[in-house]
């Protein structure tokens, strides 16, 4: 029998996967409509009542999108107190969806990346996770690795698309 040989492992190949970089503490989504009065009127000496009464230290080394899931109108002020309470506990608060959190600290995590060890090599941007990684961020990623890769591709390497290549 001949032997089977993993080209791909063999290859100069280089992959860059999000989910290598996906947060490993907790995301937190914290919706402040249950301190507004009727779940949508701010009434500021009751917000602030509330706020002071809320145990904060459940959000340690947790990322936290602050929003609003009814459809009031709050000053910004607001989601700014809110976020004075979480300063001390949380590594990060964004005012915004889960989502909109996720491509806030990926944006922060591939800007500080050393793309050096992906110069003139090819590099397959994997297109598979099993965590909820947003579209959004492989644009980014392409941004980061076409000016040092040699060729860029997107999806796994038994099946991937050609996204670029360096003339």
């Amino acid at each position: 029998m001949d032997e089977i040989i993993n080209r791909v492992a063999n290859s100069a190949l280089q992959v860059f996967d999000l989910e290598d970089y996906f947060p490993k503490q907790p995301i937190v989504e914290l919706d402040i409509s249950q301190w507004l009065f009727g779940g949508f009127i701010l009434k500021e000496a009751e917000f602030r009542e509330q706020l002071k009464a809320h145990d904060w230290t459940q959000y340690k080394e947790a990322y936290v999108a602050l929003h609003c899931s009814e459809d009031a109108i709050l000053p910004a002020w607001a989601y700014a107190l809110v976020s004075v309470y979480l300063q001390p506990y949380a590594l990060k608060v964004v005012n915004g969806s889960g989502k909109d959190l996720l491509l806030s600290v990926y944006q922060q995590t591939l800007d500080q990346l050393d793309y050096s060890g992906f110069k003139d090599k090819p590099v397959i941007l994997k297109g598979c996770s099993n965590k909820p990684v947003p579209q959004e961020l492989y644009v980014l990623a392409v941004q980061k690795l076409v000016p040092v890769a040699k060729s860029l591709m997107f999806g796994e390497a038994c099946s991937s698309v050609p996204l670029y290549k360096k003339k």
